[in-house]
């Protein structure tokens, strides 16, 4: 994600502060130094920051779990709303995902109980003030987390509780339908949220748009997922792009840019291998900070996700889904094509239309440079 600092990896996950998080505990230090003094500001801080390695320890719950079941998350990102796990994947089994949902509630829980044994009696009445810095810390962090746990597992997305919903009904109706069902609960959850939030209190209402929007987007994504299964790239992949020479200028891609509406250009050295990829955003950018005669290629994202042409696009999906394109290579490494966003919305379009519509595979020949 961009904006996002990495500070530190466990078990090969690498987590990452993204900016607008740092943003929130300055505003956060801000307001109780004007409240209480550098004290508060401190003891305030240090609240949001246990909080959230609680959450980063929920996260964890749900990718040592889905490691299990052989699926790989990369990076956890913590954001002002909580942390997000980049999953490879999403299980296929829904028992999988059962246990997958489950588990990061279930380290909120024994955070909560190791806590309240560690402290001894609770009082409650006390612990739910947990803005008040007066409060003992331990104690406002278990009741924190208890909320947490009964949070996610609200029976709607983008929470836990969603994906718990979308197992249980994928055992009788299918992912795709059980996925719709569990986003319009998640909606419908988000309009419930905005309400409340128009009588005085804003971050509900920041809260429910978030929730609106991660619904509909689980819900498109499942939609994606489903209409590309065990779909080969070779009959999903944008044939006629526009390719940028690895040691062409600054000028020679702007050229390319204006020549066409493309989104992603793909990078190539002289046998066709993909070198990165440059964004029209990518090209603008090297065109403010250096001389039109100077070579694009310092400027293109050298992360690329690549999928060979024989291969289906089930593991290519979290990448597509997330708006990066895919190369799509044959044997010898050779960029045929491309997969993104774009192609998968019109694969979708044409199963609306036609489900029962076969794609024929094209030949592996090189894409036509525009």
């Amino acid at each position: 994600m961009r904006w996002s600092v990495t500070i530190g990896s466990f078990m090969g996950t690498a987590v990452r502060i993204h900016i607008t998080f740092l943003l929130l505990l300055g505003w956060i230090a801000f307001a109780a130094y004007q409240r209480g003094g550098a004290v508060a500001a401190r003891d305030s801080v240090l609240f949001i920051v246990a909080i959230f390695i609680c959450v980063v320890l929920h996260e964890f719950g749900h990718i040592l779990t889905a490691r299990r079941f052989g699926i790989v998350s990369p990076v956890i990102t913590l954001l002002p709303i909580g942390g997000v796990a980049d999953m490879e994947k999403m299980p296929d089994k829904p028992g999988q995902e059962l246990l997958i949902a489950l588990a990061g509630p279930a380290v909120n829980v024994v955070i909560a109980i190791s806590l309240m044994l560690f402290v001894g009696a609770v009082d409650v009445s006390n612990a739910i003030k947990i803005g008040d810095p007066s409060t003992n810390l331990l104690e406002r962090l278990a009741v924190v987390n208890i909320f947490l746990a009964a949070f996610n597992l609200i029976p709607a997305f983008p929470m836990d509780g969603g994906r718990v919903l979308r197992a249980a009904l994928s055992i009788w109706m299918g992912k795709e339908r059980a996925t719709r069902i569990a986003a319009l609960i998640g909606q419908g959850f988000a309009f419930v949220l905005g309400f409340l939030g128009l009588f005085g209190n804003p971050l509900l209402l920041f809260i429910a748009i978030f929730v609106y929007i991660a619904a509909a987007g689980e819900a498109q994504m499942t939609t994606m997922a489903e209409a590309a299964r065990g779909l080969k790239a070779a009959d999903a992949m944008e044939t006629r792009i526009a390719v940028i020479d690895r040691g062409s200028s600054i000028r020679e891609a702007v050229d390319i840019l204006l020549a066409t509406s493309q989104d992603e250009f793909p990078v190539v050295d002289a046998s066709r291998r993909l070198s990165g990829f440059l964004s029209r955003s990518n090209i603008i950018e090297a065109l403010r900070a250096s001389d039109p005669g100077a070579p694009v290629a310092p400027f293109m994202r050298r992360e690329t996700a690549t999928i060979d042409v024989r291969d289906t696009i089930d593991a290519a999906m979290p990448k597509l889904t997330g708006g990066e394109a895919v190369g799509v290579t044959d044997a010898e490494g050779r960029l045929l094509g491309l997969l993104t966003r774009q192609s998968l919305a019109e694969i979708m379009m044409i199963k609306e239309v036609r489900p029962d519509w076969r794609f024929s595979p094209r030949n592996d020949s090189p894409p036509t440079v525009a």
